[in-house]
């Protein structure tokens, strides 16, 4: 095919189309007919152009052209404030909800796995030595050692804000790196319950057990969750390259990494409230069944709008991935 005799032949259409274009929100019923006929034509002319005479400016015209008529022609789509309310009050529960036989499951393991590394420290006296020299220790779980002065040795809304940043970079990473068949998220969260039982079985083996989950608990019951919730739920993803189910395996990771992408920024809005109950309850002069109890509160808040709001969605067909108007068309396969 010869670039120049082809743009001559189709020149006339392409500005026509590109007129029609300028003039979009004007167009009588006969022009937007003609819009979308020209866009077609323009279409079938790109893909030609890209299959038998590759020319990069004529092909970048072109591209431009035809996106700027798809556009016109589908319409672009925007996020409204009915999109961010469906998604907190069914996408971002109904996914976590779906996610319920992955995350508890994990949660419980976790907590029982921080548990034993707690009294295996906290009764080892050579596992002790290990992690730190004696005056070390002491400096770490005497009373207002570093354990307890951590939690105040920053202005409330700076740490909130540097403990919430670091918390939801550890849940995206859950999320994001489940996709490696889930093997990154078990060792991220075995560090998490290993620092875990370092504090308890410091704290243990000084007598100062109380003090440590009376801090801990206020926040960290919270964060805890979501942090189970974003392993879970990349193991899940994880799982999905291995068993798919009845879909095609791009069909189910492409909706299982949705509402993964979805997932994170739901529970980055979780750890906003636990980082903020961690940089005003925790170091806060109430007293300790005063702070576990607004942890407890704020556990069974949300435990409630997942099981009731996220139960609720899922029953009704929601997913959690995006809305129909708002993901690719996907080809029917036969299971």
């Amino acid at each position: 095919m010869d670039p120049d005799v082809f743009v001559s032949a189709h020149r006339a259409e392409w500005d026509r189309l590109d007129d029609l274009l300028r003039r979009r929100r004007s167009l009588t019923g006969t022009e937007a007919d003609e819009l979308v006929t020209l866009y077609q034509r323009a279409a079938t002319h790109l893909s030609l152009i890209q299959s038998s005479a590759p020319d990069p400016r004529l092909t970048g015209r072109l591209s431009q052209l035809v996106a700027r008529a798809r556009n016109a022609v589908t319409g672009t789509r925007r996020a409204s404030w009915r999109d961010v309310t469906r998604f907190l009050l069914e996408g971002f529960p109904a996914a976590v909800y779906r996610a319920r036989h992955w995350w508890v499951p994990t949660a419980v393991v976790s907590t029982v796995v921080a548990a034993v590394l707690g009294w295996w420290i906290g009764t080892h006296p050579e596992v002790q030595a290990a992690i730190a020299a004696p005056d070390e220790l002491r400096q770490l779980t005497r009373p207002g050692g570093e354990y307890e002065t951590y939690y105040s040795s920053h202005p409330a809304a700076a740490f909130a804000a540097q403990v919430w940043t670091n918390n939801a970079q550890a849940a995206a990473m859950c999320l994001v790196l489940g996709v490696f068949l889930g093997l990154p998220v078990l060792w991220i969260l075995f560090e998490n319950m290993l620092n875990l039982g370092v504090g308890m079985g410091l704290m243990s083996s000084a007598g100062r057990l109380d003090t440590f989950l009376g801090l801990v608990l206020p926040h960290g019951l919270l964060e805890l969750t979501a942090v189970f919730v974003a392993a879970g739920t990349g193991m899940r993803l994880g799982w999905t390259l291995i068993d798919p189910g009845p879909r095609t395996r791009r069909t189910a990771l492409a909706e299982e990494g949705r509402a993964a992408v979805g997932m994170a920024i739901g529970l980055a809005l979780v750890l906003f409230v636990s980082g903020a109950v961690e940089g005003f309850v925790t170091p806060s002069h109430l007293p300790t069944w005063a702070r576990i109890g607004i942890g407890i509160a704020a556990e069974l808040a949300f435990l409630a709008y997942v099981y009731v709001l996220g139960g609720r969605a899922v029953r009704t067909g929601t997913t959690g991935d995006l809305a129909a108007d708002g993901r690719s068309a996907a080809v029917p396969t036969a299971a």
